[in-house]
């Protein structure tokens, strides 16, 4: 399969690589987007992290009570990161697998995928692998961008990405990024506040900040789904006992159940 068809595991690759700590704020983030999922279906479960960059949800679905499990992704600066940031649990194994690969069915308690199919060609099929994964009755759940709230990104800033940012040498996005970072820590503090994103992006320190707008600029493809889209992703994949959660205002956590 064509490096663009699986995403942009290289670019994310070099943000990894950059970014590579995990940080305490980071928990607050991994409880909003995985919001849709009951919080006790962690304990003693046996999960699969698929697209775990530098290992940061794995990390704390070990401290929410996991068993163990298997963190996946494909470029190999993230999965080093992702290797070192995990040595500390034992029982998970790091992987280099593509989403679209995934080789168990029936194994896993709970399969998750935080913020990775809304950057494939093929979301669908890569949900029905990681559905496929899980066990008959286990969890599965998403972390997507959503659609709502976010027309001024969609109508002004998706459309720079796609035919500029997406195209560029990243060490050019890097240097950019630090001037985005500057206008929008900039707009934060003069009150850009309206939405719960805002006020927690207020919170976080200007790398991290700046980790988070390098990570909007990078992708080559990037997917702004509403409600119904994604329930509908959801249920062609079989899921029932199907939650959504809309966080922050601007994205969805989905989560249900793989059919027994």
């Amino acid at each position: 399969m064509a490096d663009v068809d699986l995403g942009s595991p290289d670019r994310f690759g070099y943000s990894w690589a950059i970014f590579s700590e995990i940080l305490p704020e980071h928990r607050e983030q991994f409880l909003r987007w995985t919001a849709a999922l009951p919080r006790e279906a962690w304990r003693n479960a046996r999960f699969l992290d698929a697209g775990c960059g530098i290992g940061r949800n794995s990390h704390w679905a070990m401290l929410e009570g996991a068993a163990g499990g298997v963190a996946m992704d494909i470029d190999e600066r993230s999965l080093a990161a992702a290797r070192k940031n995990l040595a500390p649990h034992r029982a998970l194994e790091v992987r280099n697998q593509s989403i679209y690969d995934i080789p168990e069915q029936d194994a896993f308690d709970v399969v998750f995928s935080i913020g990775v199919i809304h950057h494939l060609a093929e979301p669908a099929a890569a949900l029905a692998r990681l559905t496929r994964a899980a066990k008959p009755g286990g969890h599965v759940l998403i972390w997507v961008y959503g659609r709502e709230n976010m027309g001024w990104l969609t109508r002004y800033f998706d459309p720079i990405r796609k035919g500029l940012f997406s195209r560029m040498p990243l060490r050019f996005v890097y240097h950019l990024s630090l001037y985005a970072t500057v206008a929008l820590w900039l707009a934060l503090r003069l009150g850009l506040s309206r939405l719960e994103y805002y006020k927690l992006l207020r919170r976080l320190t200007f790398r991290h900040l700046r980790a988070i707008v390098f990570d909007q600029m990078i992708p080559r493809i990037a997917h702004y789904w509403p409600k119904e889209f994604v329930e509908g992703l959801a249920r062609d994949a079989g899921w029932e006992d199907i939650r959504l959660v809309h966080v922050n205002g601007m994205s969805w956590s989905a989560s249900g159940r793989k059919r027994r």
